[in-house]
């Protein structure tokens, strides 16, 4: 089901694929012992690398010498994300975890995808259920806690729609980006 599900994503011309680690894709552990959730391994075989609904950028693993990985980009962002929520827990800035959230959450998150506009969309790595899948969180300009779903072809609805509210219709899914690399 997961696979219809990102089969069906309306793409913009050909993914870009060429800069993917397909390796790390299958094979990244994490602390858990466990992979890339298959609704994520599913998302990045289909779409590659793209603007997805207007404004995410979901990182996937790249081949060294690329930019915009989910090993780099993605770890800066969880970095970032996890400082931002120990100074807000330190500063008792309770409205951080709101609506969905708690204190102890930020420490198991992990960036996998990024929107143009400062938003996160996060795993929750500490809590994998049967199938392999990840909670999704979405942080909003990493001042809130919302739980999308409990995988990212759950999550994908509320993205679609909400992008959908403030950019409107639009005829593809995702739009794929040039693969970058590092200078």
């Amino acid at each position: 089901m997961v696979s219809d599900t990102m089969a069906g994503l309306r793409l913009r011309g050909a993914p870009t694929t060429e800069h993917l680690d397909t390796a790390a894709l299958d094979g990244f552990r994490f602390a858990d012992g466990g992979g890339f959730p298959p609704s994520y391994r599913a998302f990045v075989r289909h779409a590659g690398w793209g603007r997805a609904f207007g404004r995410w950028l979901v990182y996937p693993p790249v081949l060294p010498g690329y930019a915009d990985g989910w090993h780099g980009r993605g770890a800066e962002l969880t970095d970032r994300l996890r400082a931002t929520y120990r100074d807000g827990r330190r500063e008792e800035f309770d409205w951080m975890v709101e609506p969905d959230g708690h204190w102890s959450l930020p420490d198991s998150l992990e960036v996998f995808a990024w929107s143009e506009n400062g938003d996160a969309l996060l795993w929750d790595s500490a809590s994998r259920d049967a199938e392999g899948e990840f909670p999704v969180w979405e942080s909003r300009a990493l001042d809130s806690l919302h739980h999308l779903g409990a995988d990212l072809h759950t999550a994908l609805r509320s993205v679609r729609a909400r992008s959908a509210g403030l950019l409107g219709p639009r005829p593809y899914d995702v739009e794929p980006l040039p693969a970058t690399r590092l200078r």
